[in-house]
Parts: C-alpha cells; sequence; structure tokens
C-alpha cells in the first residue's frame, strides 16, 4: 500500500507542475462549480415563477363571474409542473418537452413553454448543468490529464527503473489510477455539494442521491481505468491520446446522436396534425353530438328517454344538453387516450432501442439512470401528461355534469333577451372544481427505473477492468 501511495503522490506532483494539468484541473472544477450554482439557481427560480402562475391561473379560474358551465370548459385551465428535487443535477428532457399545459373542453394539449423553446438559439445547444459537466467535459479532461501515465514511462524507460527499486507492476499501475481517481473525484466534489443540498428538499430522496452519485462515480472511474489501460497497451503518449480522444468521441458524441437517429427511424412518431386528423376522421365514425340525426346520439337521446321514462326530452328531469355534453366528452376522451397511450408506447420503444445503444456508449447509460434518478426522463414527462389529462376529463365532465343539473333545459334553449342571464351558474361552483396537483414517482419507483442502466454502467466498468488487467501483464512481458 505504501508503493501505491507513493506512487500516487509522485504522479499528482508530477501534473502539479505542469500547467497544462493544473489549468485542466482548475478549469473544470470551477466549471462543474458554475454548472451546480447556475442550475440550482435556474430551478429555483422556475420553482418558484411555475408555483406563483400555478397559484394566478387558480384565481383566474375561481374569479370567473356567473356565466353557463359550458363557457367555462371553453375558458379553460392551465396547469403547471414543478421541476423535481433533483432536476438542477441534470434538466434531462424537461427544456424541451415543456413544464405546463392549457387544458380545455372537447381537445387534448400537448405540454409547452419548455426552456429550449422561449431561450436564444444557443440554449438549444444543451444547458450548463452538472450532468453535462461530468458526461461530457470530466473524461475528455481527464483523457488530456492521464493519457501518458504509463506510455510516458515506457517512453523514458523509467518502467524497468521503478521496478528495479522493488515496486511491483500492479502497485505502479495501481497508484497512476488513484491519481486519476482522486482527480475525478475533484470534478465530481461540487455536483455532490449540489446534489446535497437537492436531497434536502421537501420530497428528495436521500437513497436517489445517493445512487446517483455512485453511478457517476462508477462512470468517471471506468474513464480512468479505460485510460490506464490505453496508456498502458500504447507504447506512446499520442499514440494513447489519439485513441482515447477517439473513443471519447464516439462513446460522448457520436453513439448518443445515431441513437436517436436509429430509435426515431424504427418507430416514428406521428406529429400534431396527422394525430389531430385522425382524432378528427375517428370522431366521425363515432358520432357527432352536435348533429341531430346522428345515429350514435340518436340511440343515445332513445336510451335517455327510456332510462327517465319520458317521450319528450323536454320533460327530463335534467338539462338534455348537459347528458349530450357528458357522453360527448367521454366519447372524445377515450379517442385521446387511446392516441396518446399509441404516442407513449412509440415513444417508450424508442426509448429502448436507444438504451440498446449502450452497449456501445457507457454515456447512454449513465445518462438514461441521471435522467430518471432526477425525474426528468420520458417516463417522468408522460406522468405529467397523463395526470394532467386525468384532471381535464375531471373539471370538463364535472362542468357538464353542472350544466345537466344546475341549468334547466328550457333556459338553455331560449333565445329571448333574459336567457342568457337564466343560463348562468352561481360562480362559487368554479370553486368546487379541484385544483391540480402533480404527483411525482415514488423513490422506490426512481430506484427501480434507475436499475438496468446501473447494471449497463457495472458491465462496462468489469470489462474495463478486465482490460486493464490485461494490459497490466502485457505491460510486465513488454518492459
Amino acid at each position: 500500500m505504501s508503493v501505491v501511495l507513493a506512487v500516487m503522490r509522485n504522479e499528482l506532483r508530477a501534473m502539479a507542475r505542469t500547467r497544462t494539468a493544473t489549468a485542466g484541473i482548475a478549469l473544470l472544477t470551477m466549471l462543474a462549480t458554475v454548472a451546480t450554482v447556475v442550475s440550482l439557481h435556474h430551478m429555483s427560480s422556475a420553482a418558484e415563477y411555475r408555483e406563483r402562475q400555478q397559484l394566478a391561473a387558480q384565481a383566474a379560474f375561481e374569479a370567473q363571474p356567473d356565466r353557463h358551465p359550458h363557457r367555462v370548459v371553453h375558458y379553460g385551465h392551465f396547469v403547471y409542473r414543478l421541476p423535481s428535487a433533483l432536476a438542477a443535477f441534470d434538466a434531462g428532457v424537461d427544456p424541451f418537452t415543456g413544464s405546463s399545459m392549457f387544458l380545455e373542453g372537447h381537445r387534448q394539449n400537448t405540454a409547452n413553454f419548455g426552456d429550449v423553446m422561449q431561450g436564444s438559439v444557443l440554449t438549444r445547444f444543451g444547458q450548463l448543468t452538472p450532468a453535462f459537466v461530468l458526461q461530457i467535459l470530466a473524461p475528455l479532461v481527464l483523457i488530456v490529464l492521464g493519457h501518458g501515465v504509463l506510455a510516458q514511462e515506457r517512453e523514458r524507460g523509467t518502467l524497468r527503473q521503478l521496478m528495479l527499486q522493488g515496486a511491483r507492476l500492479r502497485d505502479i499501475v495501481a497508484g497512476k489510477l488513484a491519481a486519476l481517481a482522486l482527480i475525478a473525484g475533484l470534478f465530481m466534489l461540487p455536483a455532490c455539494v449540489g446534489l446535497a443540498l437537492m436531497a434536502a428538499k421537501p420530497g428528495a430522496s436521500a437513497p436517489v442521491a445517493v445512487g446517483l452519485v455512485l453511478a457517476y462515480a462508477a462512470y468517471l472511474s471506468l474513464w480512468c481505468v479505460l485510460i490506464a489501460a490505453l496508456s498502458a497497451l500504447s507504447g506512446r503518449r499520442r499514440d494513447a491520446l489519439l485513441a482515447l480522444v477517439g473513443i471519447w468521441a464516439v462513446a460522448a458524441l457520436l453513439v448518443p446522436r445515431l441513437a436517436t437517429d436509429a430509435a426515431y427511424a424504427a418507430f416514428p412518431l406521428p406529429d400534431r396534425l396527422q394525430t389531430d386528423v385522425g382524432i378528427a376522421a375517428d370522431l366521425r365514425k363515432i358520432g357527432d353530438s352536435h348533429d341531430p340525426g346522428d345515429p350514435y346520439f340518436s340511440d343515445f337521446k332513445r336510451s335517455v328517454l327510456e332510462r327517465y321514462g319520458v317521450d319528450r326530452i323536454e320533460d327530463l328531469p335534467v338539462n338534455y344538453r348537459g347528458l349530450v355534453a357528458v357522453e360527448g366528452e367521454r366519447l372524445t376522451s377515450g379517442l385521446f387516450d387511446a392516441y396518446a397511450e399509441r404516442s407513449a408506447t412509440i415513444q417508450h420503444r424508442q426509448n429502448g432501442r436507444v438504451a440498446l445503444f449502450g452497449v456501445l456508449s457507457p454515456a447512454i447509460g449513465l445518462r438514461q439512470l441521471s435522467m430518471a434518478a432526477a425525474a426528468t426522463d420520458l417516463s417522468s414527462h408522460l406522468r405529467f401528461l397523463e395526470q394532467a389529462e386525468a384532471h381535464r376529463y375531471t373539471m370538463v365532465q364535472q362542468l357538464n355534469q353542472l350544466q345537466a343539473d344546475g341549468v334547466r333545459y328550457a333556459d338553455d334553449t331560449a333565445r329571448d333577451a333574459d336567457a342568457d342571464r337564466r343560463k348562468r351558474v352561481d360562480s362559487a361552483r368554479w370553486k368546487d372544481i379541484p385544483e391540480f396537483v402533480f404527483v411525482p414517482g415514488s423513490a422506490s419507483h426512481l430506484l427501480r427505473a434507475m436499475l438496468p442502466a446501473a447494471a449497463v454502467l457495472l458491465t462496462w466498468l468489469l470489462a474495463a477492468c478486465g482490460l486493464l488487467a490485461l494490459a497490466t501483464r502485457r505491460l510486465g512481458g513488454a518492459r
């Protein structure tokens, strides 16, 4: 152990004497710190803004005057999703998918107001988050710092001298690896401090945060092991640097991009226009509530009259128009749910196809694990859409039922000057509509979502350790 520590200290002193190494370490540490501080501030501001907007939307909805319930259906309501406690660490898909939805009758809208859509062109290149720094930039800096940890010993002929002094080859390799790991730990320190602050917030989970730290530690350890292995296998520092930069470019940049393109090509997702056209076509096949002669609603009218034992809709104890609105919304919402489920299935298949590329790039596995832990992945986004749609349906149907029970059919169909006043419902009834509260996934749910990607990362780490063991044996034979 003393030899390992001595080699590690010597390697760190050598880096400290090199301006390039010290500048790289200082810059990335500062960048990680800035990314953590900026992300924490951005998400805190976003949470405050969305909470403020949600309160304003709720107040505006409840402040509506006395009016017809169906007008309230079309007035609609905004709902917002507050960022998760760990979203400052990894923004995931949230900047692209949006954080709010407008809920209205007869229509299922998508999430809006994502940061990318509202920000400048530079925002589209990605936000500066701790996850981005550790996933992309930290491995590159480690490559620049460590590509020659063993190759330079072979170039200078000092490896044999170290072994003649009694140092075992595996201790030398372990010392060099420990120095790289210590630098990687320094890069992780600001992010870990930020994660600790995030984990202390209400709704956060300490086990999820710990799992996230371990995942990033495994990822950077993988790169440290890979750097040491390639450095041991290469006879010259230049060769090691070129090979490692090529691996980084492919694994961190090229494969993730190819993975998304391949997933979309394999499972194309219909756009909004195609979806709206399909829903309209299917709705015409089911029935049109605005057409008195529509076969479906003619049967519906007959069944309603039989149920209440009357011959005319004017004799019903409830407003027939309200009942039609309830039935029409049930039909359209069924179509909305079917199309939404179909879209979610395609997106999950796309995500699964991307995950398969994890065998070519550990960055993909880490990215999926990181987004799952931060609740900023596809599943969390779809969870918001599902809950918002459920709230929309409840709100609209409650208003439709209020039309059926609170507005007389004679008044609803009247056209005299005073008819509009008689159709109105007391504005206090708007407060009966429940407020929207997004319920995120539990800690156990997040941990289970992290497991597949964690297994991929662990496999990569074990493979890299096997490569390092092989490189160490070859290095011993080549000395």
